[in-house]
């Protein structure tokens, strides 16, 4: 956009500046009418026609340099409008990724077994028995104030020692399990990670209910 308008007052500044300039052509003429002694009528007519055009001339070019000045007041104007827009969409993108990344707020959230899904705020989520697991895992866990790290969460679901699993595998069922959630936001929210600790829910322990 910036490039755009420097090169519209570019253009603009070219153009205004080599218009031909018509008093150079009547200042031509009359030096003609001073320097020479006409008495033929045909001479004096001659002149008289190149003097009308050079008017004629000079009334063009004051035309020209208005449908210029008026070109560029109307590009100049839309260029303005469009660099607007831009920084508006981009102010207003801001706003809402701002609001999005604030709004979530799990005020409750309810694990149901037996139906393999989750309530979130009412909202019922169907999960996989796998989700499940790793989701009740995760749950049974904020209700103690605990983290758990991907290695502990995997040797919890899969029943394995946590010399035989590796931490990988626990952080794979997260992803699983936030793919499946659904929405972004939720997601990430929902489901809290703390690199030195682990993984936690996000939420209240009076708001977490075990089904």
């Amino acid at each position: 956009m910036i490039v755009g308008l420097l090169l519209t007052v570019l253009a603009f500044v070219v153009l205004y500046f080599t218009v031909p300039n018509p008093q150079v052509f009547n200042r031509a003429i009359e030096e003609i009418f001073v320097t020479n002694d006409f008495t033929q009528q045909t001479d004096l007519r001659l002149l008289e026609v190149l003097a009308q055009s050079g008017s004629l001339f000079e009334g063009s070019l004051a035309l020209y340099s208005k449908i210029i000045f008026t070109l560029f007041f109307v590009v100049f104007t839309v260029i303005v409008i469009c660099v607007a827009l831009v920084l508006n969409n981009i102010e207003m993108r801001k706003q809402f990724k701002s609001l999005q990344d604030t709004s979530f707020n799990a005020r409750s959230i309810e694990l149901l077994r037996s139906e393999n899904s989750v309530q979130i705020n009412g909202d019922l989520i169907q999960l996989t028995a796998s989700n499940i697991e790793t989701l009740g895992v995760l749950m049974e866990c904020s209700l103690d104030g605990e983290y758990v790290s991907g290695l502990q969460l995997e040797s919890i679901v899969s029943g394995k020692s946590e010399a035989e699993c590796d931490d990988n595998s626990g952080a794979m069922r997260i992803k699983r399990l936030r793919d499946n959630l659904g929405g972004q936001i939720i997601a990430t929210k929902l489901i809290r990670h703390v690199p030195s600790k682990g993984y936690q829910i996000n939420s209240p322990k009076g708001t977490i209910r075990l089904g």
